[in-house]
């Protein structure tokens, strides 16, 4: 498992803007996520839900991941992985773009690469981040979501 990167104080986010910042740990996709996001959503389309008629008549041989779970689980990733110091709380903002190359199939395990573009501090005591986010699938030929997501930290 990789470390928390931890930042000693909101000002060095300025250090990491262009960089990697890290790689997380593996997690499983497994059927059982999938549906509890299948029942919060209401999306409960069978190329999710449905792992049988999946199998028969899915081009993907299974049942996948919804696009928005595996975009939900930057939130995860990026708590799991990163902390800031002097940061009272933080908010998603918005994201800048999407996409989603490549069908996360259930049972896969998915990691992310997580980049910071940019740092802006903000007047009301806090700052603005867009990190590019990278979620593979372990032996997947093209990245299952890239998403640049912008947070804003309050301090």
């Amino acid at each position: 498992m990789p470390d928390k990167i931890v930042f000693e104080s909101p000002a060095d986010l300025h250090d990491w803007v262009g960089k990697d910042i890290t790689t997380t740990d593996w997690v499983v996709m497994d059927q059982a996520r999938i549906q509890r996001f299948a029942d919060a959503t209401g999306d409960q389309q069978w190329i999710h839900t449905d792992p049988e008629r999946a199998r028969r008549e899915s081009p993907f041989g299974g049942p996948i991941a919804h696009g928005f779970l595996t975009l939900a689980m930057t939130a995860e990733f990026l708590q799991s992985s990163l902390v800031c110091k002097g940061v009272r709380m933080g908010v998603n903002y918005g994201a800048n773009k999407v996409r989603f190359p490549a069908p996360v199939p259930a049972g896969s395990r998915i990691r992310c690469h997580i980049h910071l573009i940019s740092v802006e501090d903000l007047p009301d005591h806090g700052m603005q981040q867009v990190w590019r986010t990278t979620i593979e699938v372990e032996g997947g030929d093209k990245p299952a979501c890239v998403a640049e997501l912008v947070s804003r930290w309050y301090l």
